[in-house]
Formats: C-alpha cells, structure tokens, sequence
C-alpha cells in the first residue's frame, strides 16, 4: 500500500471538514455532550466521524479502526486512528482554530498521515519515507539550533490537571530561553505547524494516539523527531511528547525532563 491510502484519507478529511463548516453557523443548537469533566463531544464530532469511516470502510474494509468518538473496531496491525474535530473546545465557542486528523499505523508506527484544516483549507498529508507536504509543498521543520528565540507550542490539558505544577515548571524552564509559548488549542495542527516551520517545538501531557498520531508523522517526514519527556523515540504511549527539530528537541526534553515528577517519565 501506497500514497493511495493517504488519498482516501484526504477523500475522508475532507468530507468530515464540510461537517463541521455545515454546522458553524449553527453552534448554539447542537446538542453538545460532557464525556467527562470538561471534556465536550458534540453532534458534529459524531457526524464528521462518521463520514471518514465511511470513506475508510469503502477503501479498507479489513482495517481496524481507532476513533475518538465510537471506539475501537476491527483487528490487525493496521489501524485507521481518527479524530474528526481537535478543537471541539474552540469550535464550539467559535474560536477559528480546529481540524481533522487522520493517520493509519502499522504495528503502532504512522505510515500515514492526515491534517485537514477546512478553515484556511491547508491539507497537511505524509507517508513515511516520502516527505510531509502542505497543499502539495514540501514541509521542513525550522532549522533552530537552540532554544534561543524559539516559538513553543503546548496545550494544558482538562484530564491532566493534576500534573499542573510540573507543566508550569517545565513552561517557566522553557519561557526562560524560548521566545515565547503558545497555546491553541488543537494539538494536531500545533504538530502540523511544528512540521511546517511556524512553531521550532511542541510538548504536551497525556495526549491520545488521536490526537498526535497524524501530528507526529508529519514532524518526522518534515526532518524532525518525535519522543517522550524522558527523550524515548516514537509515539509515546504515555501521550507526553516533545516534537520539532532534532536540537530544539533536545534542549526541550533537557529542560522538561528536569522538571517532570517521575510518573511524567514513565514510558
């Protein structure tokens, strides 16, 4: 299989993308449900799921998925992970800044992936050893050699609240040499903006396979890393990763690493 899969997925994104804008206009009505404390899914995240099973399903039909809203279905080492709407927080205040992400994994490692922001209709796709584009150029990472005057992305996220004085420590260690940090809450398209070359990095807690799978494989098929707070390689099972360039990386997961507890280190 190859860059066919990263067409259909394309196909998928945006079906889902003309979702969500459908209901923009529509926010005060949806009907909008609390999975947990703070952690909203509305009508338009199931929507928009559904419209990218579809399409996964007509092209794939063997294929195991992993999705944000309905769950795992299927077996196999190949395994469509889908979220329809990173952002649902800024969608549902009408915040412009959300997408949809798509990556399949094989054997656990993005081969493929996704990142569809229908605002700006900016389509972020990769294969794994073919490069990461966005709308069909080619994306690098920044070439920073430190943290000297780098732009930070990171989220703070509602499930993690109880790791918040570590992240703040790590934000102080970070603001300390960085320019600045950002937030804004869709970790998909921070990942994306770290492989095309707006932000130099990216660090969060406790993220799903949801939301930085596609974000990951872009990073690296734009020249850069992704690895856990204790600065092992690959996607981190437990969801805290540092992603850009291989020497930000570094100096990132130097600064974090001295500032996480020891649950934070954990693989």
């Amino acid at each position: 299989m190859t860059r066919p899969a990263v067409n259909v997925a394309v196909r998928a994104a945006r079906s889902a993308g003309n979702v969500i804008l459908r209901y923009m206009n529509r926010i005060d009505g949806l009907n909008v449900v609390e999975k947990q404390r703070m952690d909203f899914a509305s009508e338009v995240d199931k929507l928009a799921e559904a419209e990218i099973v579809k399409e996964l399903r007509r092209a794939y039909p063997t294929h195991a998925i992993l999705a944000e809203e309905s769950g795992a279905t299927g077996k196999g080492h190949l395994v469509w992970v889908i979220d329809p709407l990173d952002g649902t927080h800024n969608y549902l205040r009408g915040i412009p800044h959300f997408s949809v992400s798509i990556a399949l994994l094989d054997k656990g490692e993005p081969v493929y992936a996704v990142v569809f922001d229908p605002l700006r209709d900016e389509l972020f796709t990769a294969s794994k050893g073919d490069g990461a584009y966005l709308n069909d150029r080619r994306m690098r990472v920044t070439k920073r050699e430190d943290l000297n005057g780098a732009m930070i992305a990171t989220g703070f996220p509602y499930r993690q609240r109880a790791h918040l004085d570590s992240q703040l420590a790590m934000t102080r260690a970070l603001l300390s040499q960085a320019e600045d940090i950002r937030r804004s809450g869709s970790a998909a398209l921070d990942l994306a903006y770290t492989a095309a070359g707006r932000y130099d990095g990216f660090f969060e807690i406790g993220l799903k396979p949801w939301d930085m799978a596609a974000g990951a494989l872009l990073v690296r098929e734009a020249g850069g890393q992704y690895c856990d707070f204790a600065g092992r390689d690959g996607l981190p099972e437990s969801g805290n990763i540092v992603a850009g360039n291989l020497h930000v990386v570094k100096a990132m997961t130097e600064a974090i690493s001295a500032n996480a507890t020891p649950s934070l280190l954990k693989a």
